[in-house]
């Protein structure tokens, strides 16, 4: 296979992730927006080490660490854009 047309398949998946992530964040605005009407904190570091050990169990194991740090860098995001969102509304 040409480096051309593996480029474009790495696009035709990065268009996917991008609709993912965006898909996500709009779910955690909803979430931010529940944990203030009910006062809950931002971080839920319990939710956060549960979903991190099964997205983990999810992925071969060659690519375990990158997954981890994947979704470490997305929950920490995540957890900016609720911030965000709820000092906002103040």
């Amino acid at each position: 296979m040409k480096l051309e047309e593996l480029r474009l398949q790495i696009d035709e998946i990065d268009e996917k992730i991008v609709s993912l992530v965006e898909g996500r964040m709009k779910v955690a605005g909803k979430i931010a927006e529940y944990k203030k009407e009910n006062g809950l904190p931002v971080l839920d570091a319990k939710r956060e080490a549960e979903k991190l050990d099964s997205v983990c169990d999810m992925a071969d194991e060659c690519f375990r660490q990158y997954v981890r740090e994947l979704y470490m860098t997305m929950f920490r995001l995540s957890r900016e854009y609720q911030s965000a969102l709820n000092n906002k509304e103040k």
